[in-house]
């Protein structure tokens, strides 16, 4: 006669009216399953939010840009006023030199430039030279107001314009920038000396009879 090991075939006590099935345990509801609506609306909701990503990265852009542009219209700028800067400081050195050039200019016309001062004065026109300054002004030229100062006015038959006749002090420019208009003597065509045209091109003013001689 065998033993009955007691609990192994007791079954669970089932209320009464209960149907088997409720005996059984029910399997927990998936957590983090959500329904098809909200994931549609996580997805218009993120791309809602990259779109406002991508608005604030093309603004971001466009305000670097701009800034590269405003800095490199600031190098320029710069660079610009630092080349005027040192164009106004040289052209004032050489203005302050004009009267010694002056000296030598003249000192070479009188066959005074002799010896050591003539080595001077030359390393000095020399140094001038390569700082860019540049004399002008030569006889027998037109006359132009913008680089000419006329200081003596006289009336010449050999010439049709207003004409540099003598050079009293030579000009000087450094580039398009002149320093120094070239003070010279000019002289007009002679008043009446030109020979006036009849509108039938015959030159007028001819005592000549140009008829038939008298037989």
């Amino acid at each position: 006669m065998t033993e009955e090991t007691p609990g192994f075939d007791e079954k669970p006590d089932v209320p009464s009216g209960a149907t088997p099935d409720d005996a059984e345990p029910k399997a927990a509801p998936q957590e983090g399953a959500a329904p098809a609506g909200d994931a549609s609306a996580q997805i218009a909701g993120l791309t809602a939010q990259l779109d406002q990503v991508r608005k604030a990265l093309e603004e971001r852009t466009a305000d670097l840009q701009r800034l590269q542009a405003e800095f490199q219209n600031y190098r320029r700028r710069v660079e610009r006023d630092r080349i005027t800067v040192k164009e106004i400081a040289i052209a004032n050195l050489l203005t302050e030199l004009l009267p010694v050039l002056d000296d030598i200019g003249r000192a070479r016309e009188h066959g005074e430039l002799l010896g050591g001062f003539k080595s001077v004065a030359e390393s000095l026109e020399t140094v001038a030279a390569k700082m860019g300054l540049q004399q002008f002004g030569k006889e027998g030229e037109p006359f132009d107001p913008t680089i000419h100062e006329a200081l003596m006015h006289s009336y010449a038959p050999d010439v049709t314009e207003t004409t540099c006749v003598a050079i009293l002090q030579p000009g000087y420019r450094i580039g398009e920038r002149t320093i120094r208009p070239a003070r010279v003597a000019v002289a007009e065509p002679q008043p009446g000396a030109q020979t006036v045209k009849a509108e039938d091109g015959s030159e007028a003013g001819d005592d000549k009879d140009n008829g038939p001689e008298e037989g």
